[in-house]
């Protein structure tokens, strides 16, 4: 597995950049991977909801289930199983200029060759810097909200 990291600050407190992580409509803002949320088990990302989310990677249609398993002020904490598993974790921590975030996204390649490849893809596009771009959208957004 591979994991790709970001970091950054936002002028907001934690509970702000919380509800900007677990609010469907925002995450379709932020997201480094634009996608399509197709069904969710409550109103927003909470620990123990599930989704299912669709989208495409490398030009290709994918669809993923969601499963979270942390939501709270210290962390967010989910898995998103496809032709391609991740393992995504958003950690929050109070600080001066608001709150420190620090993403992470492991990428594993589900079965076969269309796994292989869309996982190869996915890297690239974090690799190329997708992870600290949406890092920078959350934090603007979450001034805006602050």
């Amino acid at each position: 597995m591979r994991t790709y990291t970001a970091s950054a600050t936002a002028p907001a407190c934690p509970a702000t950049v919380l509800e900007l992580l677990t609010d469907p409509d925002a995450c379709l803002r932020w997201a480094p991977v634009a996608f399509d949320v197709a069904e969710l088990s409550g109103p927003r990302l909470a620990q123990g909801s599930r989704a299912r989310v669709s989208g495409r990677l490398a030009g290709r249609a994918v669809d993923f289930h969601v499963e979270v398993h942390r939501a709270d002020l210290e962390r967010l904490a989910l898995s998103a199983d496809g032709p391609v598993a991740l393992d995504v974790a958003y950690e929050l921590r109070p600080s001066v200029a608001g709150s420190e975030v620090h993403a992470s996204v492991g990428v594993r390649p589900r079965g076969g060759l269309r796994g292989r490849l869309l996982a190869e893809a996915t890297a690239a596009v974090l690799a190329g810097g997708a992870l600290q771009v949406a890092l920078g959208r959350i934090a603007r957004e979450a001034a805006q909200a602050a």
